[in-house]
Formats: C-alpha cells, structure tokens, sequence
C-alpha cells in the first residue's frame, strides 16, 4: 500500500509562513480529517502534498520518493486531487467530465474503450450521476459539479487521493454518500485519502485520523477519539465546544457555543 511522509515540510510567501515544520508518515488503508479554522494553511498544506507546489523547506515522499523526483505522468497515476471550489468552464457533457480523470490522452471525440467505460460508469454511480451523464457540466447546480468533480478524482483509481473541502455545497444526503465512500475508498480498498473538512461531526463520525491545523503548525494527531477534545477545539475556532461520544461508541458529536 502507498506510504506518504512530509519531513521539516514548511511553505513561506514573502516571510509569511503559511505552513510550518510539519512532519508526518501515512499510510493506504487511512482516512485523515484535515481540520482547522480559516486560513490556518490546509489548503496550502494540501498542495504540498500533491506536488503542486514546491516547498520553501522540506520534502515530501511517495513510497520513499521525493515527490520533486517523480514525473508528472506518474505522480498523475499514484494520486489525484481535488481543489475546493472546483470550478468547468467547457459546457461539455458529464460522461466526458468524468472522463478527464483518466488520462491526460483521452481523445477530445470518439468512443471509450471497455475498461474506460467500466471506470466512467463506476465513479458516475459512486457519486449519484446517472441522470446528469449527458447533461453539460456548465449547466450543473453547485452540488450537482462537486459530485462530477468527484467522479473526475475517483475514475483513475487513485492510490492516494487529496480533496479539499469535498463536501461544501452537498445537500446532507450527498455529504453523507460522499463521506462513506471516502471512508470505504480507505478502510475497505487500501487507499489513502487525505481531506480538509469543516463539517466536524462527518469527521468525526468516519475519519480514522484527524489532523488539526492551526496558523500552519499540525498541533494535533491522532484518531477522533484520541486528539479531538473541548479545549482542541476551543483552541482551533476560538468559542467554546463540547464533544460527546456516540452511543454505539464508533465516533463523536460536537456542539459549539
């Protein structure tokens, strides 16, 4: 299974740290909940981690391999990312939408092969698509295009897969969906799966580890129930909270104020 470390990782813009002397090991089979307060750097620490950006200190491995060493095909074949808000200005079908995931050579016309076909059917059911297949992306409500977005990061069978606010615009039931299967996409197929997420209550709830962020330092790490308390989440969002632990014992519920 895929193995993912950052050593010393830090990222300044103009003597401003954004991200600070984080270090961390990873592993397929673990869901990790990026968590902390606007602006505390979990987006930037989540394009560190996909080798989109270079850092000012530090490195980040893949399986041992510095990332700045691997070539873009491959890098594109071990991990897939998905940025939050994403955005498609080509009012062109979801099929095809989804289809972009696979490969940077997928033809712009023609038919797929079966294997491309079986992938794009796949993530289209993962992610409640069925009824948009041929619908133009442009014309997608807000939830409609982070479910497509989704299915784009899923189809390739990422072994590392990166998503940054992955749930924000999703009604509940798609939150819901979206989170269980990022949850399964882990724990039951050996991926690893990285996502910042304010929704606290779906972190808690089906995250195996929680990362929490605050003005670029990872001050905390470890499963829900061993790092996330009241005076954690005081310290990250700055007004009081309250966690309580799930009757049946998998997970935990938070109320603030």
């Amino acid at each position: 299974m895929i193995r993912l470390a950052a050593e010393g990782l830090s990222f300044a813009i103009a003597r401003r740290r954004i991200v600070w002397n984080v270090a961390f090991e990873a592993g397929g089979g673990e869901f990790i909940a990026l968590i902390g307060p606007n602006g505390a750097g979990k987006s930037t620490l989540l394009t560190l981690l996909a080798g989109l950006a270079p850092p000012t200190v530090g490195r980040v491995t893949v399986d041992g391999t510095p990332l700045a060493a691997l070539k873009a095909a491959e890098l594109a074949r071990r991990r897939a990312y998905l940025p939050q808000n994403p955005r498609c200005d080509w009012p062109i079908p979801v099929e095809r939408l989804v289809a972009l995931g696979l490969t940077p050579s997928l033809p712009s016309f023609g038919d797929f092969d079966a294997e491309d076909r079986r992938r794009i059917d796949a993530a289209i059911a993962a992610c409640d698509l069925e009824a948009h297949r041929a619908q133009a992306a442009t014309t997608l409500s807000g939830g409609e295009l982070a479910r497509a977005m989704l299915a784009r990061a899923l189809v390739g069978d990422p072994h590392l897969l990166i998503v940054d606010e992955p749930l924000a615009g999703l009604d509940p039931r798609h939150a819901i969906d979206t989170v269980r299967r990022l949850r399964a996409l882990a724990v039951e197929e050996g991926r690893l799966v990285i996502a910042a997420m304010h929704d606290l209550n779906l972190a808690l709830r089906h995250a195996t580890r929680v990362w929490a962020v605050s003005s670029g330092n990872l001050v905390a790490d470890g499963s829900p129930r061993e790092v996330v308390d009241a005076p954690l989440l005081q310290s990250l969002f700055d007004v009081p909270a309250r966690v309580h632990a799930d009757a049946d014992g998998e997970g935990a519920r938070v109320e603030f104020g």
